[in-house]
């Protein structure tokens, strides 16, 4: 086994480690579990206690600097992946995409969709915004320093494994999972991959009309 399956497996085995002690601490919290479960069910994991973002300003794919805490006033999915992505993103925007159009209006309207990228050296503000417009030309990018991107995703228990830009059409091995962003601009939780959109469609809105 390479050392690259070896930081795969480890990094899954993390990933898996961190949604279980969540959904754990989800289900043995005080509240109405009948939501809970349907929300787990859903693939919806809402954090027990929110968790503020690093202070960092990456640049979104008009080529304008976006601090975190100006995401804002909606509720954020970010998905960390990148534009030359063979099939996670493509699929997972294409059905972001469709889920919007699964939404009630009033529950679209407080709902934006972020990718961060994972290869800020191929994905410039151009490309993200080029390749977005492929799924939806309402969906942000969000691109800059390799250790800035590094610090969001470890900060929100997203961790990637960085790729060897050396190296011709490299892949770079990241989560399907999304992170929900409340309004306030602090993380609420995660969206377990893969996605199920009927569920989504169903447990969503009642989060994102939520008082947040």
């Amino acid at each position: 086994m390479s050392r690259t399956q070896k930081t795969v497996i480890v990094l899954a085995a993390f990933v898996a480690l961190v949604l279980g002690l969540t959904v754990n601490k989800v289900l043995n919290s005080k509240g109405d579990g009948t939501d809970k479960v349907a929300m787990l069910d859903a693939g919806i994991v809402l954090l027990p206690q929110s968790r503020s973002l690093p202070g960092l300003a990456l640049t979104d794919q008009d080529g304008q600097p976006v601090q975190l805490d100006q995401l804002k006033d909606k509720w954020s999915l970010l998905f960390f992946g990148y534009t030359f992505c063979p099939d996670i993103c493509p699929a997972t925007l294409a059905q972001l995409r469709q889920l919007q159009g699964m939404l009630p209006a009033e529950a679209k309207d407080k709902l934006r969709v972020v990718l961060v990228t994972v290869d800020p050296h191929r994905d410039t503000p151009e490309q993200l915004k080029k390749y977005l417009g492929f799924f939806d030309a309402g969906f942000q990018g969000l691109t800059g320093a390799q250790a800035d991107i590094q610090k969001l995703a470890s900060a929100v228990s997203i961790p990637f494994i960085p790729a060897d830009t050396s190296k011709e059409n490299y892949t770079v091995d990241h989560s399907g999972n999304l992170v929900i962003i409340g309004p306030d601009g602090s993380q609420r939780g995660f969206i377990r991959a893969p996605l199920n959109n009927d569920k989504l469609a169903a447990q969503l809105p009642q989060l994102l009309l939520s008082d947040g």
